[in-house]
């Protein structure tokens, strides 16, 4: 039988269940182009978009409200999908990068970054890149053992993450004030002052390895029916969990590296996109739409709960996701 075929419970909720994140979408992003310190009316925001109003309300518009919403729904979609691909090779619903701990290696990266080489943007991209790259490796080794299982991965990936931390702390703690002050502000996780300049690049990475995971979707598929099933239907099933954990850990660290180590969204989208769309399996475009809507969400609350001071939107996505963290456990719990 194709698991492609009986991926989902109900079709119709499935497509009910994408219209309606769509919507969902479009309305917040269009009240975040019209709200703010600057209030716009339709026909004002209208006329900015199109280019034709006053050239203040076009910047304000094109080149600050709008890359900071294309950026927060198209990071959110990177969240959702990566939570998705470590969730179905884990087979855990605690699998996601927050967890395991690959985000803190990005951060990590990007704080070795900071200290030896300053600020410089694409530097941080870098060190973001190898930082979850590293991490991931090791936990994967580490976990490794004829083969690797989803339990031993997410415990390895809690070890990792919590040594790695220690490791933040004490590099912030001996680093000069400048670098430490950098390092914490980016730790936070924020979209304040992101720019096409800044997005574009991270924008792409993404994109691209989303284009890559999908040429791996029925794999991941079968791998999700154990992997003596899988090499017996033809798909080599190590091999194959390699290229989505790299797939995974890449978005990750795109997003870590576009606007720090964002929490809870890649744990939390696919179980939520999966309760709305009825499906046995998530997809990644119910993942991705429930990333981006949440994402996008969480950065208008930053804006606006304590305006005219913004929050980091990471502090906005632990606080919810530390609620979810708490009922999936307790839920998890019940089923033991």
């Amino acid at each position: 039988m194709n698991p492609a075929k009986t991926m989902y419970h109900k079709p119709n909720q499935y497509r009910l269940g994408l219209i309606g994140l769509i919507l969902v979408c479009s309305t917040i992003s269009i009240i975040a182009l019209s709200s703010g310190q600057l209030t716009l009316s339709a026909s004002q925001l209208l006329q900015a978009l199109m280019g034709s109003g006053p050239e203040y309300l076009v910047t304000v518009v094109t080149q600050w409200r709008l890359p900071r919403i294309f950026m927060a729904m198209t990071l959110g979609a990177a969240l959702g999908i990566s939570g998705t691909i470590f969730q179905s090779l884990i087979r855990n619903p605690l699998g996601s990068p927050d967890v395991i701990g690959f985000n803190t290696g990005s951060y990590t990266g990007v704080i070795v970054t900071i200290i030896l080489f300053g600020g410089h943007y694409f530097h941080l991209a870098a060190g973001a890149l190898i930082g979850g790259i590293g991490s991931a490796a090791l936990v994967y080794l580490l976990a490794y053992r004829q083969g690797v299982q989803g339990f031993r991965l997410i415990i390895v990936g809690i070890a990792i993450s919590a040594m790695l931390t220690a490791l933040n702390t004490w590099m912030l703690i001996s680093a000069s004030l400048e670098s430490a002050m950098s390092a914490a502000l980016w730790g936070a996780g924020t979209l304040n002052g992101i720019t096409w300049n800044k997005g574009i690049p991270a924008a792409m990475v993404i994109f691209i390895t989303i284009f890559f995971a999908t040429t791996l979707t029925t794999r991941m598929r079968l791998l999700e029916m154990g992997d003596d099933a899988a090499n017996a239907l033809g798909v080599a099933a190590e091999r194959t969990r390699l290229w989505l954990m790299l797939a995974g850990v890449a978005l990750t660290a795109a997003v870590t590296a576009a606007a720090g180590p964002v929490s809870f969204i890649a744990l939390a989208a696919p179980q939520l996109a999966k309760r709305l769309t009825g499906s046995h399996s998530v997809t990644f475009p119910a993942a991705g739409l429930m990333g981006a809507t949440l994402l996008l969400t969480a950065d208008f609350l930053s804006q606006t709960l304590f305006a005219p001071n913004q929050l980091p939107v990471g502090v906005v996505t632990v606080s919810i996701g530390g609620i979810y963290l708490v009922w999936l456990l307790l839920r998890e719990s019940k089923s033991l």
